[in-house]
């Protein structure tokens, strides 16, 4: 797989596709296999000085075990101000996430990522930027976060471009499976929309199979909805070299019942 799509795929069981990490914490953490990778190149001084200077600031609330043993429910309103509160699941190098940040100023966006590279790259972006406050990072496990998450406190989700993991013994890896599925699905608000982009054609099988199944209706009528992106939709580096490669994008949107 290329860096460009291990940046684009999402914090998830098996967020990228190099190394297995396990963890298990004496607060009473479930153990949980992570597969993939979390660092990627050596980090330039700048990444490093954005990671350790403003990703602190950018937190959502106290999301790890180690900062939260109880796994107390995260203050929303508190934190965003009322905003309505969206996640994106696997921000990959932050452009879809900075692009809906600054197109809907009064929302505020959860972006979950646990590869330090994409993120170093995100918080890069949006030092440039400048002025966008309504912007969190949990830097992480998406499953960490969905811990924490009172029920009932998304008012949208995305997932864009997640790790395909080809390979068949390795679907249930996919963010598109039960384990992931049943926390998002309590997190959303009732008739929440839960948006997925993805390019692999057994990605979309898995996806119209699995979320239907955790509760989720498709809004869509025929294989043509799917082939046509959001309005407010931002083309990522990842799909456009999906693009010219000749991979088809799919885009399906769902509707939590």
């Amino acid at each position: 797989m290329s860096d460009d799509q291990q940046h684009q795929s999402g914090a998830e069981e098996g967020g990228h596709t190099s190394g297995t990490h396990e963890s298990g914490h004496t607060s009473g953490a479930p153990w949980r296999n992570f597969y993939g990778r979390i660092h990627g190149k050596t980090l330039n001084q700048a990444q490093k000085e954005y990671l350790e200077e403003d990703l602190p600031k950018l937190a959502p609330g106290p999301v790890t075990w180690d900062e939260n043993p109880e796994r107390e429910k995260l203050d929303l309103t508190a934190r965003f101000g009322g905003k309505p509160v969206w996640l994106e699941v696997g921000f990959g190098a932050g452009e879809h996430l900075i692009h809906m940040a600054q197109t809907y100023p009064n929302v505020a966006i959860i972006g979950c990522e646990p590869y330090v590279n994409g993120v170093a790259s995100c918080l890069g972006h949006i030092r440039r930027v400048g002025g966008l406050d309504n912007v969190a990072i949990h830097a992480g496990d998406a499953r960490d976060l969905f811990d924490v998450l009172p029920d009932e406190s998304l008012d949208k989700a995305f997932l864009n471009y997640p790790d395909p993991w080809p390979k068949a013994r390795h679907h249930r890896r996919r963010f598109v499976t039960a384990e992931h599925l049943e926390p998002l699905y309590r997190a959303l608000k009732p008739c929440a929309e839960f948006r997925v982009a993805t390019d692999i054609p057994d990605y979309v099988r898995q996806t119209m199979e699995e979320v239907p199944r955790a509760g989720f209706e498709w809004l869509g009528e025929s294989a043509e909805d799917w082939r046509k992106p959001w309005s407010d939709w931002f083309s990522t580096r990842y799909e456009k070299k999906a693009i010219r490669e000749g991979r088809r994008p799919h885009y399906m949107t769902f509707r939590k019942n």
